[in-house]
């Protein structure tokens, strides 16, 4: 994201840390030096390459300086880096392809399994051993057990234990009452219009109005649960929290559901929390725009707690898709080369506002003031912002993904289907292990042993 790209501006830089700019200047002479006897006469590669941007107001690029004073650079899912050489640093590339990369994020199954699901990293080990603690990839034993079905109605029991205890807490610390045999369905994670909290906010008010439409259709009972923080100056972050709340509000409070929907926003999100959050949790939200999240971890953390993944092929979802297979995942939305060219062609949001009726309705009762009525424009910049331009292509994306809620609903209902999918999903977690990552660091780019070796 073009946040994460920091630039520094001259001026301030220089009060500063006037020998440190001194420096970048001397470094930035040698290195496009290089460049211009790599590729004489070619000043607009000079200019992209500089580690000084000079469009405006000078600004240090410090992205670039990192590059030219790093042996090594790494992304931290395979889509990732290989943005990075196509894309992001893509000058860079074809000077040193030898320093690019790839080493896949992990997560500590001691902390994220083991520590926060002790009934199931109980059960994990009196069924394959303990040998998966330092291990991960042992965890491939556990697979068998999806054929057995008391060990899958074992597992189903403990899934159900977790809620109840997310469900208590959520009472107590909330005083919203769900009901534990409802799909869990959850996004936490940073608030941020790439990762698409409103995609699935809208889709909450979509599932609300089919339920309405349809009140006597058997529904399997949802609770929708979003949390995580937004940058302090994060407008459009902070409109879509309060966008959240006030759909719940609405939604929690309609009788004619019977309990059957409720979308709950979890205040304070953190460690602690998150340890509640993950063992308890069915459907894992993974949607970003394909080609905008680097990696994530939390969809690990989910997979490696027996969650499902919905999600796009973006970052290690894609990953994640090849672990456990297509069948155990719920894949949607357009790819990142889509979205490139969706982009390059000239994207018109509004044509598929007016080619979907169920698009239409959402967006016209976000705009109408239905959900603010105190306040009716509240949420008129998301509207505009949807229908001007939707730059994270969720109207493009809307269709697919509430198709892809369906086949996980459906699925969902398969209980014994579920289940073993749940369990191959945890037993094909063994490559997203944090001691995998710190390995490939240690012998590719530390050229380092352990002292175990």
């Amino acid at each position: 994201m073009p946040e994460a790209l920091e630039q520094w501006e001259e001026g301030l830089f220089g009060r500063l840390l006037p020998r440190h700019l001194a420096i970048i200047y001397e470094i930035n002479r040698r290195f496009l030096d290089e460049v211009m006897a790599r590729f004489p006469g070619d000043l607009e590669r000079v200019r992209r390459m500089s580690l000084i941007a000079e469009d405006g107001a000078k600004r240090i690029r410090m992205a670039h300086l990192a590059v030219v004073g790093s042996h090594s650079v790494n992304g931290v899912a395979a889509l990732h880096t290989e943005l990075l050489r196509r894309r992001l640093l893509r000058d860079f590339a074809e000077i040193w392809p030898e320093r690019f990369n790839n080493k896949t994020n992990g997560v500590t199954q001691r902390r994220w399994l083991h520590q926060a699901n002790p009934a199931l990293s109980r059960l994990v080990t009196e069924a394959i051993g303990e040998r998966w603690l330092t291990d991960l990839d042992d965890l491939r034993r556990l697979e068998a057990h999806a054929e057995d079905a008391g060990f899958r109605e074992t597992w189903l029991a403990l899934k159900y234990g977790n809620k109840a205890v997310l469900a208590a807490w959520m009472d107590r610390a909330l005083g919203i009452k769900v009901n534990p045999q409802s799909l869990f369905d959850v996004q936490v994670k940073r608030i941020h219009e790439y990762k698409r909290q409103l995609l699935n906010i809208l889709r909450v008010v979509a599932l609300w109005l089919r339920m309405k439409d349809a009140p006597e259709r058997d529904w399997t009972p949802r609770v929708v649960l979003l949390g995580g923080k937004a940058a302090p100056g994060y407008f459009m972050a902070k409109l879509i929290i309060k966008l959240c709340h006030d759909v719940a509000r609405a939604v929690n409070a309609d009788e004619s559901l019977k309990g059957r929907l409720k979308l709950v926003f979890l205040p304070n999100y953190g460690v602690s929390l998150a340890e509640r959050i993950f063992p308890a949790s069915d459907l894992s939200e993974q949607i970003s725009t394909a080609g905008t999240e680097a990696s994530g971890t939390g969809n690990m953390k989910f997979a490696l707690n027996g969650a499902l993944t919905i999600g796009t092929l973006d970052g290690a979802n894609i990953e994640i898709r090849d672990a456990v297979g297509s069948d155990n995942i719920f894949i949607f939305g357009l790819t990142e080369k889509e979205v490139a060219s969706m982009k390059a062609s000239g994207y018109e949001p509004r044509a598929f506002y007016e080619a979907d009726a169920e698009i239409r309705r959402v967006v016209d009762l976000l705009a109408s003031g239905f959900f603010s009525p105190e306040e009716p424009r509240r949420f008129q910049p998301i509207v505009d912002g949807l229908l001007g331009g939707d730059p994270y292509l969720i109207l493009a994306d809307f269709a697919s993904y509430l198709a892809a809620q369906e086949r996980a609903e459906a699925f969902y209902r398969r209980r014994d289907a579920w289940a073993a999918a749940s369990i191959r999903n945890v037993a094909r977690m063994g490559f997203f292990s944090s001691d995998r990552t710190v390995r490939q660091y240690a012998e590719e780019i530390w050229k380092i042993r352990s002292l175990a070796s």
